[in-house]
Formats: structure tokens, C-alpha cells, sequence
């Protein structure tokens, strides 16, 4: 492995770090603001860190969003059963798509923050979200027709095992409105990185994480303003929480992002990615004070197994029905899916 490689993957790392300290910040943020006011602030410092590097990154943006078009110029989508769908025109603007994908973010985010809070917890949020990565290939062929592998069959049976043990303590009567409201979370997150795959595929990872992030962060606003809880004073409280997760996990970690990629092969990064979940568990251990049962620390060992494996490319033998080896691995729609930190 040559030293180059290693760099990359120490960038990687910290990505991880940080994105899974920053459910750390996320809970302590709700102790002074709301959630809506909380993604407002975070969202806007978010897209503002991210200018040096679109700045740095100008005349690189694809001018469409979308590969394959038809006569006409409508994006063509080709489903998992080789069937295809003409697409909206307004499907390869850039700016069109950056809002729908925003949408999807706004919508994500909001309902995450909220189970943040109903929760408590930065260990039990960041494991509990990371279930959208086993949901992503269900999701895809349902909506896309996208046959799935023997790898994520697996995978997702490992997470649901995992997930029953650090949520069902004492019968099905044990799962919390939290657990609800973050299990949903990550469905929402899992539509995310289909819309990504779908509208965003050929766009700049970045101009198009700064253009959902603005959306996300302007949405936040009309929330906030619509249920008056723009709080200024609760801000400066939580000021340390809103920089972290705004600057911190956009700005910072995208550049160490951008630069780990580069210099890691996708599977591997998308797997070294994977480690948020257990920096969660760290960061709420270390800053919060968390501890779980060791019934609950298995289950996100099980869950942690089963995103990884989700995201390894599968070896399918000839002969078998159904199964198909992915056309590449889900790494990228992986980092596509971590932008919402």
C-alpha cells in the first residue's frame, strides 16, 4: 500500500470522526434551540463553508446533470429491469436538480433532528440512521427495479437483528417514538441517495452538495420563521454545536473527502466511511456520558456488520437466478448519502 493510499485513508477516518461526533453536537444543540432552528443555522454555515471549495472547483461542474438524453434532450433513466423512462427536461438542469435533492434533504434532516431529540442519544441516533445504507438496495428495487445482491440480502438481515436487540429490550412494546422517528429517518435518507443516483449522477459532488445544502438551509428558515422559533439567544448557547455541525461537517470534512477519494479505491472508502456510526457510539460515550447494555453495544456491532457488508461488491456464481453482481460498487452513492452531514 503505497503511502499516498495510506494519506487518503487517514483523511477518510477523520471524515468518519467527524461526521459521527457531530450527532454528538446534534443532541447537545437541542438542549438550547429547536430542531428546525437548529438545521437553519447549522445548513447556512454549512453551504457558506463549502464556497472556497466551489470556488476552487469552478469550470469542473458538468453542465447537465444527467448522462444519456434523447433526441428531444430529456434525460433518460434505465430502470434495473433494462426498461428505460424519458425523464422531465428540467431533470438535467443543474439547479433543478439540486433543489429536488434538497427537498429530500430538508426532509431527512428535519425528521433526523427531531428523533435526535426525542432520543437523546448520539450513539443510538448514529447507529439507528445508518440503517438507510441496507435500506438504499431495497428501496432501489422496489422504485427502480434493481435486482439486488446475495450481499445486501444479507446485510439487511444482520442490521434487522441488530436493530431488534438495541431497540426491543422488553417485547415490540420497548421501541420509543425516537426509534420510530429515526427508523424513518433512514428511509428518508435512503430515498436521498436514489434521487442523487437518479437526477444527479453526472453532476460536481460539490456544486451539488452546495446546492442542496442552501436548499436545506432555506426551507429551514421558512420553517422556522413559520413556527416562530428563530431564537437567537438559544443560538449563542449552542454556538459551539451549530459551527461544529455546520463547518465541521460540510466544509472540513467534504475536503478531507474530496481528497481521501481521490486517493482510495470506492469500495474501500465507502467501507472506511462506515466508521461514523461507530463514532457516534465514541462521541456519545466520551462527551455525553452515554452508556448502553452490552445486549444494546452487540446490536450496533450487528448493524455495523451489515452496512459494511452492504457496500462490499458481491462475487455472484454463474447459475444462480435473481442475483447479479453490481455494475460498480455503492460507494459513491454512499459519500452521495453522507453529504446531508
Amino acid at each position: 500500500m503505497q503511502s499516498k493510499e495510506i494519506g487518503g485513508m487517514a483523511c477518510l477516518v477523520l471524515t468518519a470522526m467527524i461526521w459521527g461526533f457531530a450527532f454528538v453536537s446534534q443532541v447537545q444543540g437541542m438542549a438550547s434551540v429547536t430542531p428546525l432552528f437548529f438545521n437553519a443555522t447549522r445548513f447556512t454555515l454549512g453551504a457558506v463553508s463549502l464556497l472556497p471549495l466551489l470556488w476552487l472547483r469552478r469550470g469542473r461542474a458538468s453542465a447537465r446533470a444527467c448522462g444519456a438524453c434523447d433526441a428531444g434532450g430529456r434525460p433518460v433513466l434505465e430502470l434495473g429491469d433494462g426498461a428505460t423512462v424519458r425523464l422531465p427536461k428540467w431533470a438535467a438542469n443543474p439547479v433543478a436538480v439540486s433543489v429536488i435533492c434538497g427537498v429530500v434533504l430538508f426532509s431527512a434532516s428535519t425528521v433526523q433532528q427531531y428523533g435526535v431529540l426525542y432520543s437523546g442519544s448520539a450513539g443510538r441516533s448514529g447507529f439507528i440512521t445508518a440503517l438507510y445504507i441496507v435500506m438504499t438496495p431495497l428501496l432501489a428495487f422496489v422504485v427502480l427495479r434493481r435486482r439486488v445482491h446475495l450481499g445486501a440480502v444479507v446485510s439487511v438481515a444482520i442490521a434487522v437483528v441488530g436493530f431488534y436487540l438495541l431497540c426491543v429490550t422488553d417485547g415490540f412494546g420497548s421501541i420509543t417514538i425516537a426509534d420510530v422517528v429515526l427508523l424513518f429517518t433512514a428511509v428518508l435518507f435512503a430515498a436521498h441517495i436514489l434521487v442523487i443516483d437518479t437526477f444527479g449522477r453526472n453532476m460536481d459532488v460539490i456544486v451539488l452538495s452546495f446546492g442542496q445544502i442552501a436548499t436545506t438551509a432555506v426551507l429551514s428558515w421558512v420553517g422556522s420563521l413559520v413556527e416562530g422559533s428563530i431564537d437567537w439567544a438559544g443560538a449563542g448557547r449552542a454556538w459551539f454545536a451549530i459551527v461544529y455541525a455546520g463547518v465541521g461537517s460540510a466544509g472540513i470534512a467534504y475536503t478531507l473527502q474530496v481528497v481521501g477519494q481521490q486517493l482510495v479505491p470506492p469500495t474501500r472508502a465507502s467501507v472506511i466511511m462506515s466508521l461514523e456510526s461507530f463514532f457516534s457510539v465514541v462521541g456519545g460515550a466520551l462527551l455525553l456520558g452515554e452508556v448502553m447494555t452490552m445486549r444494546a453495544y452487540f446490536g450496533c456491532a450487528l448493524i455495523f456488520v451489515g452496512t459494511v457488508l452492504a457496500q462490499i461488491p458481491a462475487k455472484v456464481p454463474v447459475g444462480i437466478p435473481g442475483l447479479r453482481k453490481p455494475a460498480q460498487p455503492d460507494g459513491e452513492m454512499r459519500v452521495a448519502g453522507r453529504r446531508r452531514r
